[in-house]
């Protein structure tokens, strides 16, 4: 009931979980704004958005490697909604799941996409979430609390997010801003893109995005300082800080030498 009529900034919203969000937001009644690259990926899912109860749906086509798109984004969001209750991070660059290989450029550029962004478009809707009460909702990972074989890169941008905004969760409580900061830990799930990436290289099995997605936005709306999915990894995150064993880990994944 809370969701009903809820302003939602919901980003990486063409497809995957992001998708999925947005579809479950619109169930609830929100009003969204939408963003992503892909603009006519992004009209199809607005289409549907309406058709499933969205009291409003806007889209703005970004890309979110560039500095300046997360200003212009939450601006608009703004003006079309008249302010926001969440912000939603979800988007990421495409990430190689593969061995490093030494490209310190491409992790230049994940870092923009997957950790700066989300600070730049935190930052910019802070002053309409704090007047409304707002939160902020990070979708993160596995690799975020556990370092990984296969991503380097990702799980630096993943690590970053767990540590600025669990601080700006604290300064946040510390000025006595009701802005609430909700952490989202996801394993493998089944997205085309996760799939694709893993195929072969894992020895694990997928969650359906659509049950990741409920868990996200039932999460945030309950004000969860963190989401875990598929539940049992907050046990496997405690279990690994207690007794980690590389072995067992690296046993997950599937790596013949050269």
């Amino acid at each position: 009931e809370s969701l009903v009529g809820a302003r939602v900034l919901l980003t990486g919203a063409s497809a995957g979980i992001g998708e999925q969000m947005a579809y479950h937001y619109a169930r609830f009644g929100a009003a969204l704004v939408l963003t992503a690259r892909r603009e006519a990926v992004l009209q199809k899912v607005m289409e549907k958005c309406l058709t499933l109860g969205a009291k409003k749906v806007f889209l703005i086509p970004a890309d979110m490697s560039s500095p300046s798109e997360p200003q212009k984004v939450v601006q608009f969001a703004v003006q079309k909604l008249g302010g926001l209750d969440y912000l939603v991070l979800n988007h990421i660059g495409a990430n190689r799941f593969q061995m490093w290989a030494g490209d310190v450029e491409f992790t230049r550029w994940l870092m923009q996409v997957n950790f700066f962004s989300y600070v730049a478009l935190a930052t910019a809707a802070l002053p309409t979430l704090e007047k409304n009460n707002g939160s902020l909702v990070v979708v993160s990972s596995l690799a975020g609390k556990i370092a990984t074989p296969f991503t380097t890169s990702y799980s630096a941008t993943k690590f970053a997010l767990d540590g600025f905004f669990g601080s700006l969760r604290h300064e946040l409580m510390m000025q006595k801003k009701n802005v609430s900061v909700t952490l989202c830990i996801l394993g493998l799930i089944d997205t085309e893109t996760a799939m694709e990436s893993t195929r072969g290289k894992v020895h694990l099995s997928a969650s359906p995005a659509p049950d990741a997605a409920l868990a996200i936005v039932l999460g945030s709306a309950a004000r969860l300082r963190e989401v875990f999915y598929p539940w049992w990894l907050q046990q496997i995150i405690y279990l690994w800080v207690l007794a980690p064993s590389n072995e067992v880990l690296q046993s997950y994944y599937n790596y013949s030498s050269p």
